[in-house]
């Protein structure tokens, strides 16, 4: 099978990868040439992604039987659609069906309207006085996001970036004026988790969970990026996740594809979760209509069934299964020096794949380019598999030493101790559970 790739990030080669084991010919349409999509492609032609004629032309020129869509910029364009009307099956929801992350407040109408669980109180305003208002009223933390695509940095919450509900109502008042309007909701207080399935449009597939670090410095502190790492266990599950926290989340998921399919806009591909866990249930915090960043690298690589064979079940309406090996995983993203803020770009850094390897460990590459110049954002990750969470995450660690340069990372992803940290946090708010082993 010709398989078209469309994005050149980190996640974009966890992705490619993935294909190329399961018996694909890939081809890659991206921005920047990504060092690693290089070795493994056939093709690789540059383009943005956005750029939803030129990626169709060279889908042509390639004569690819299918695409697999990356970031979730080109599915608001509607480059699923594109494809699809030229013939060209894609992995990825309709321009339509992508709104699920393109517009939240569709995302939170949808919710109310099919009672889906793990919903959140909300408001969506076009006017300051009614906002103004309306969050005197509701008297609690709020949480001020804008309604469009914001790759996780737009959103400011009560009780970390903003001081009080004052400041909330005047960011919200600047987004009213910026954009027209804004949502706000309820703040919860918890954990929060990714909750990743395949879909066809009826049948879900979980896939194991996994836990980011979206705060750019150790300790949980710092500018929210759009991830420094992540981790999995072995089980699949995490340390603070029930059984019942499980089921009810993977409920939630399977809600939200019957509403879109009872809406007439089935939604097919990868559906991203992203949960707070508070003390009674998980709740929604956002959806993603793509694999998560880091995230898609904690399961692609334990991934068994061919990527190639649940893509064309997800095309084709038949999805059976993915199954996982039983390991833990721990991503550890380097990001240029100043990021998310004001990174460094055009220097470059030096990654010794050989030696990260010989350690055990996996590189993906991100936004670095041919030459290994720093591009601005999340350079390159370094991935441990094995069959615990310290094992996966000593090799991690032991693989990042061989890369150097002006980066930096969260030395603290996957540790036994930032995990018990979060499993106090819920235990101070209250909530009752016995840890999972992981």
């Amino acid at each position: 099978m010709k398989v078209l790739l469309v994005g050149g990030g980190g996640r974009e080669h966890a992705i490619g990868e993935a294909l190329v084991r399961g018996g694909a010919e890939l081809y890659v349409v991206s921005k920047h040439r990504n060092p690693g999509l290089l070795k493994i492609a056939e093709g690789y032609a540059l383009a943005r992604e956005t750029d939803v004629e030129r990626v169709l032309a060279h889908a042509e020129r390639f004569g690819v039987d299918l695409a697999f869509i990356g970031p979730e910029a080109p599915l608001e364009r509607g480059i699923v659609d594109v494809l699809e009307e030229n013939g060209i099956p894609a992995v990825g929801p309709s321009k339509e069906a992508a709104r699920l992350e393109t517009d939240k407040a569709f995302a939170r109408h949808m919710m109310e309207k099919y009672e889906i669980p793990g919903r959140k109180h909300f408001r969506v305003f076009d006017d300051v006085s009614e906002m103004r208002s309306w969050v005197d009223d509701f008297g609690r933390p709020v949480v001020v996001k804008p309604l469009g695509l914001t790759g996780g940095k737009g959103v400011k919450v009560v009780g970390y970036q903003l001081r009080d509900n004052e400041e909330a109502k005047a960011y919200a008042e600047e987004l009213i004026r910026r954009d027209g309007k804004v949502l706000i909701e309820e703040r919860t207080d918890g954990v929060e988790f990714t909750f990743q399935v395949f879909t066809d449009g009826k049948n879900v597939i979980p896939m194991p969970l996994a836990q980011d670090y979206p705060h750019a410095y150790e300790g949980d502190v710092g500018p929210i990026t759009g991830g420094m790492g992540s981790y999995s266990c072995e089980n699949h599950t995490l340390p603070f996740v029930t059984g019942e926290d499980y089921e009810r989340a993977l409920e939630t998921l399977r809600a939200t594809v019957e509403a879109m399919r009872k809406e007439g806009t089935p939604y097919k591909g990868i559906l991203y979760g992203q949960f707070m866990l508070a003390k009674d249930e998980p709740k929604i915090i956002e959806y993603n209509a793509r694999f998560g960043d880091p995230e898609a690298m904690n399961v692609l690589p334990i991934l068994k069934t061919p990527l190639p064979e649940i893509a064309e079940g997800i095309v084709g309406g038949r999805l059976k299964k993915a199954e996982f090996e039983k390991k833990a995983t721990v991503v550890k993203y380097l990001a240029p020096r100043g990021y998310p803020a004001d990174p460094i770009k055009g220097v470059g850094v030096e990654i010794r794949e050989d030696k990260i390897r010989e350690e055990g460990a996996r590189v993906y590459y991100a936004s670095v380019d041919e030459n290994l110049t720093l591009l601005g954002s999340r350079a390159v990750a370094v991935v441990g598999i094995a069959g615990s969470l310290e094992e996966a995450e000593r090799i991690a660690s032991a693989g990042i030493r061989h890369v150097r340069g002006e980066v930096f990372h969260r030395a603290d992803v996957g540790t036994r101790e930032s995990v018990e940290k979060r499993i106090r946090v819920l235990k101070e708010l209250g909530k009752e559970f016995e840890p999972n082993p992981c």
